[in-house]
């Protein structure tokens, strides 16, 4: 008998180990996928540190998630995240849900190039070519393997104080001159609401409808502070048009009065 509780014991500590494995593999697991999938959809490099699973506080953390600009701009990243937090909701039965993902002070590089396009355009266009449309069916064949992803409910996105810096060196506004053509901005909070639902998307796309909704916010924000610096530009080379008109009406004027 006491040899039979033995055997059990030491199989009861086979499977904590074999579990305890599993669970701290999962970290690299996912870290692989982020990078793998990222590379695939927005056609650029995507890199991250490390990822920690914490089961019993309910809480996955993504650190250091950097996406390179696509090719043909500056060696600058387009995104850089130190840290993504998710705290996890039911995971016990598909879909598994996420309750929150919270993104705090991502910084983010909107540039042209020579040609007049966008950096963050063109991840955007990459995304479109392969996010489904409907995120509300599962799509298992964007996975690159044949076993369908597990499917995701994601309740809550909340970005804050994304740090947005425009460079339009290369942009062509004619005759008029901007004196900075580099800004830096602290976007408001904002909330990508929620994703999947009601039946769950692939868990490789939650980071795309992610990325997808804060480019987004970023491009509207970015052309709008682009059209307000040429309105004011405008506004000056009215006002100084004006000015010169002025002056030579005057001086017409005074001619004809002499």
């Amino acid at each position: 008998m006491k040899k039979a509780l033995t055997i059990i014991a030491i199989l009861v500590c086979i499977a904590v180990a074999g579990v305890w494995y599993v669970i701290n593999g999962a970290g690299g697991i996912i870290k692989a996928q982020i990078e793998q999938q990222g590379n695939k959809y927005l056609g650029t490099e995507v890199t991250v540190l490390s990822v920690e699973l914490a089961l019993s506080d309910g809480r996955l953390t993504i650190n250091d998630l950097d996406i390179e600009n696509p090719e043909g701009f500056s060696n600058k990243d387009a995104l850089s995240i130190d840290a993504i937090t998710l705290d996890l909701g039911d995971i016990t039965d598909e879909p598994y849900t996420v309750q929150t993902i919270s993104i705090t002070a991502p910084e983010m590089l909107y540039e042209i190039d020579a040609n007049g396009q966008g950096n963050l355009i063109v991840l955007k266009n990459n995304i479109q070519k392969n996010l489904p449309t409907s995120t509300s069916a599962p799509q298992p064949e964007a996975t690159t393997s044949d076993t369908p992803s597990p499917l995701v409910i994601v309740e809550n996105v909340t970005v804050s104080d994304l740090q947005l810096q425009l460079n339009f060196e290369n942009l062509d506004i004619g005759d008029y001159e901007l004196d900075t053509k580099a800004y830096k901005l602290t976007l408001p909070t904002f909330s990508a609401g929620s994703i999947g639902n009601p039946s769950g998307i692939p868990a490789d796309q939650v980071g795309l409808a992610i990325a997808n909704a804060m480019l987004d916010n970023a491009i509207a924000e970015a052309k709008k502070e682009a059209k307000n610096l040429l309105k004011d530009k405008a506004k000056e080379k009215l006002d100084e048009e004006k000015d010169r008109l002025l002056e030579k009406a005057s001086d017409k004027l005074k001619g004809l009065l002499n």
